[in-house]
Parts: C-alpha cells; sequence; structure tokens
C-alpha cells in the first residue's frame, strides 16, 4: 500500500506541476483597435506617401518582374530557361532567342557575366545526369560565344539531377531537362 500511495502522490504532484507551468492566451485585441483597422489598408490609414510615387527615377532602382530574384552577386529568373529534349545537350532552334536575349542585356550591362546551369530530369544516374548537366551548361556557352559573347564573359556549371522533382510526370521531367540563364553581378 504504501508503494501505491507514492505513486499516486508522484502523479498529483507531476500534473500540478505541469498545470502551474501552463500560460494562458494572450487575449487579442479587437481589429478596429489596431492601426491597420477594420477595413486593413495598413499605412495608408496613417496617412503616408506611396512609395512608388517620390521614388527617384534616377536612383538606380528597378521594377522587377514575377519570378525574379536578386541578390547582391546575381540575378536568377531575369531570362527563361533553355529547354532541351531527353537525353540530348543540343539547342533546339526555337530555344536559341534566349540566349541572344541574355547577349544582348550584356551589351547593357557590360560589368556582368553569366552562368549556365545545366539541369536534368531525375531519370539516370547522378554521375550520368551530372554529365549531361555539363554538356547542356558548355552548349549553351558555346553558342552564345558564337554569337559574340566573350569566353570569360560566362561560365557552365552542371547541377545534374539535384534540382529536379523526383518520379515527376512527362510535364515535370520536361520542365527539369533546362539551362537556366544566371546573371553574375560580381
Amino acid at each position: 500500500m504504501n508503494t501505491v500511495a507514492k505513486k499516486l502522490f508522484l502523479i498529483v504532484a507531476s500534473s500540478a506541476l505541469l498545470l502551474a507551468g501552463c500560460k494562458k492566451k494572450p487575449i487579442r485585441p479587437d481589429p478596429g483597435a489596431t492601426v491597420i483597422g477594420p477595413a486593413g489598408g495598413g499605412a495608408s490609414n496613417l496617412g503616408t506617401t506611396d512609395v512608388t510615387a517620390v521614388a527617384d527615377p534616377n536612383s538606380g532602382l528597378q521594377q522587377r518582374p514575377d519570378g525574379v530574384t536578386e541578390t547582391e552577386d546575381m540575378i536568377m529568373g531575369l531570362f527563361k530557361p533553355v529547354f532541351f529534349d531527353l537525353d540530348k545537350s543540343n539547342i533546339k532552334e526555337s530555344e536559341r532567342s534566349k540566349v541572344q536575349d541574355a547577349i544582348n542585356y550584356l551589351k547593357d550591362h557590360p560589368t556582368y557575366r553569366l552562368r549556365f546551369e545545366g539541369h536534368c530530369d531525375w531519370r539516370g544516374t547522378a554521375e550520368y545526369n551530372l554529365g549531361l548537366g555539363d554538356r547542356r551548361a558548355a552548349a549553351v556557352k558555346k553558342y552564345a560565344t558564337s554569337l559574340g559573347l566573350a569566353a570569360d564573359k560566362s561560365e557552365p556549371l552542371s547541377k545534374g539531377s539535384l534540382e529536379a522533382v523526383k518520379n515527376g510526370d512527362e510535364a515535370t521531367m520536361a520542365k527539369d531537362r533546362r539551362v537556366e540563364i544566371i546573371v553574375l553581378k560580381k
């Protein structure tokens, strides 16, 4: 009986400690009492000015389209990827204008360079896909060089199937067979 009483005491004591440690949820304020207010709108209720209306056109800031990511070192998504057929590394005629667009961009930004990232779908071994991604990136670099891009203004890089969707359907795999054109700022 003594051990049963000890166990009962331990259960009651631990329950009391757990309940004492629980905090009450904070009371949320009424939306009408907040800065945003009941209708939303945020800063517009505070009487601030629209930032785009006061931006200096000579400030160097540019509006980027959706899907474009810009960091201090690079711009990704500015150009459409160059797509390839299954197990192929030759650039289709319909994809060549994408490379020309990137070269034209560099003419306006002579300090920038390009990185051509070769990608593959999930099928094949990792080694094979790295090699195929390398051949795709090198083919785009070679084509860009033939269009007049200086060889030191671009670099190929193979990602193989590292970013591919595993067990994807045919439409998804077709999107994985590509070379991404990335602008390098440094």
